[in-house]
């Protein structure tokens, strides 16, 4: 039998299941036989052990996982999640049953609102079973630990779980919630995990069964033929292979360089993508650092130490810096918290950062400060861009304070219908495959619902990607895709073909690209190029260049 989800990476694993044990049972409703006051200092000595432990967690992970488990351990405290619990204890619940209630209430609150706070709703969820597993003196849910390698199956993985996985044991994740922006995923993106997320029906799998975990095709397969398992494993060994080569530069086989770049969201990362062969960063999200501010934006001098850490790890190579993405999606307190009726189509992004501009003033001014600092190649870049005035006011506006590159990044179809005159009034465009693709299919790329239609291989998303190439082309201005269309080995050289001059991704990608893109030169990747234009959706584009690579490749 074989499931579907959304694969991240490119990985493969065979091995047996284990399944994630269920939850806590929900705390009774009952009146507690302690006063109010001793039930709310139980809740709040639990919730305070639970942040050091998830502090401490946040510390021993580092990077990405340690701001996750941070941000977790901000929640076990939050004030406003305390007093819930101080009401309802104070109203005779037992301490359990409070924290069960508060916690639930921000849940809910969090999953209707979508977006990046949407996935967020998981980690709630977590952080309340872990106050009341203390409570109750029990050990809190996690993951198994049996002796021997295993596939992990589970609704879905906390970040305290994700970022701590013994990663000689578990061969990949597959869950049955989360999408490819949840923490589950970034995390597995991270620590190079095989997973693959949102996979209908992954809870029947029962314990001990033998599977293929394939991220690349985001099938699960149960008792796979010996056939299935010997492919599996001489993938395996090829991707093993690939990863201890020599680290060479991103080209085709003819020679035509391709820079590899990594996506970037804090600056722990920049040292282990160095490592794996980044040769620079075509996409630092910088909102991590804003997201974690509080109510206030984080000072100039605050933001400018953030981004010296960023430039000092890449001397002399480029980094392009995306200036706050963010709105009604990730809302925050100082610069849009208002809720609106489609967040997709609201005040993100570029737009926000307008109807507060000294936010995007005082961003500029930091990042001027850390170029001027260190010696890397600083690109800045704004995102949501969807006119050519918007186009033109960021540019002048980076121009203005001493900011050399300057550019947009294509999300909108608007704006990539727009290409030329955007290219000639920009210094570069940058490509967000996973936007444009939601925008041109009218699907939310965060629902479960439309996940089919989030397909960066759709002949219609690919038109749009060709009309920017060829801007660039014309102009002589460079096109990169920081999207996660890029870390898709053979859609990589599909969009060399259409005309981008970089790829960005996860840097557990770039192993895997640098192989593709070496396989074929620059005539093949417009051939295949062509061939994925002229399909009529996204899996017969994919399986018509599936089945024409072989025969293009160069030995």
């Amino acid at each position: 039998m074989e499931f579907t989800g959304t694969g991240i990476g490119q990985g493969v694993a065979v091995g047996p299941t284990v399944r994630m044990p269920e939850p806590l049972p929900e705390p009774d409703d009952v009146p507690s036989t302690r006063s109010a006051a001793e039930e709310a200092e139980r809740a709040s000595a639990s919730m305070s052990a639970v942040a050091r432990d998830l502090q401490q967690r946040g510390e021993t992970a580092g990077g990405t996982a340690g701001d996750v488990l941070e941000a977790q351990a901000m929640m076990a405290e939050d004030p406003s999640l305390t007093e819930l619990v101080t009401q309802a204890t104070g109203s005779g619940k037992t301490a359990e049953r409070a924290v069960f209630e508060a916690f639930a209430s921000f849940r809910d609150q969090l999953a209707a609102m979508g977006g990046y706070l949407g996935e967020r709703a998981a980690d709630l969820d977590d952080v309340s079973q872990r106050v009341i597993a203390h409570l109750r003196g029990v050990a809190a849910p996690g993951v198994p630990q049996p002796d021997k390698p295993f596939v992990l199956v589970a609704r879905d993985l906390a970040p305290a779980d994700t970022a701590l996985l013994d990663l000689d044991k578990v061969l990949a994740l597959v869950t049955s919630d989360g999408g490819p922006t949840s923490h589950t995923a970034i995390l597995a993106r991270e620590k190079s995990i095989v997973a693959i997320v949102g996979t209908a029906d992954a809870l029947t799998i029962g314990d001990g069964t033998q599977v293929v975990v394939d991220a690349a095709a985001g099938t699960v397969t149960t008792d796979p033929s010996a056939e299935a398992i010997a492919d599996a494993e001489a993938r395996i060994a090829q991707r093993r292979e690939a990863a201890s080569a020599p680290l060479t530069p991103g080209a085709l086989a003819d020679g035509t360089p391709v820079p590899l770049l990594a996506n970037l969201g804090s600056g722990d990362a920049a040292a282990s993508a160095v490592e794996l062969g980044a040769e620079g960063v075509g996409l630092f999200r910088t909102e991590f650092l804003f997201l974690d501010a509080g109510s206030t934006a984080p000072s100039v001098e605050e933001q400018t130490q953030h981004y010296v850490r960023v430039l000092e790890a890449f001397a002399g190579k480029k980094v392009t810096v995306r200036v706050l993405d963010a709105g009604a999606d990730k809302p925050l307190p100082f610069l849009n918290d208002a809720p609106e009726e489609n967040p997709a189509l609201g005040l993100r992004g570029l737009r926000a950062l307008r109807a507060s501009e000294n936010i995007l003033r005082d961003q500029l001014t930091a990042l001027a400060a850390a170029d001027a600092q260190t010696d890397a190649d600083l690109w800045v870049m704004a995102p949501m861009v969807s006119t050519l005035e918007e186009t033109e006011y960021f540019v002048a506006l980076a121009h203005e304070f001493g900011l050399k590159t300057a550019g947009i990044m294509v999300e909108v179809p608007s704006i990539a219908l727009l290409a030329k005159p955007a290219l000639a009034a920009s210094d570069f465009a940058s490509i967000g495959t996973n936007d444009l693709t939601q925008y041109t299919l009218a699907a939310d790329r965060l629902l479960g619902t439309v996940a089919s239609f989030q397909d960066p291989w759709h002949p219609a998303v690919l038109r749009l990607i060709s009309e920017v190439g060829q801007a660039g082309a014309e102009s002589g201005k460079p096109v990169g895709i920081c999207g996660e269309a890029a870390a898709d080995p053979l859609l990589a050289v599909v969009l060399v073909g259409l005309g981008a001059t970089t790829l960005s991704m996860s840097p557990s990608a770039l192993a895997d690209v640098r192989l593709s893109l070496a396989r074929f030169d620059s005539n093949a990747a417009q051939r295949l190029a062509s061939i994925a234009l002229d399909a009529h959706d996204a899996a017969s584009a994919r399986s018509a260049v599936t089945d024409a690579a072989p025969s293009l490749q160069k030995e």
